[in-house]
């Protein structure tokens, strides 16, 4: 396993064509990441939600349940 170390913001983005030097992330993940929070935005704001804070409170319990779930039972 790995610590996931969140973006610092693009000014303080540094890299050596690979990955971020500031994050330690690769392209590749940070692209994908972009992409996934896209379509979650995406979906809220087709939904019309009026209360996005409610929306992402509940994707991010949602989530932690899950990969805590998988961890435990070795499916990563």
């Amino acid at each position: 396993m790995s610590l996931f170390a969140p973006c610092k913001g693009k000014t303080a983005c540094r890299d050596d064509g690979e990955q971020c030097l500031t994050c330690g992330r690769s392209f590749e993940e940070i692209a994908r990441t972009r992409k996934l929070i896209e379509a979650l935005a995406d979906f809220a704001c087709a939904q019309g939600y009026d209360n996005a804070d409610e929306f992402a409170a509940y994707v991010a319990r949602k989530l932690e349940k899950k990969i805590r779930h998988r961890q435990r039972d070795g499916s990563v």
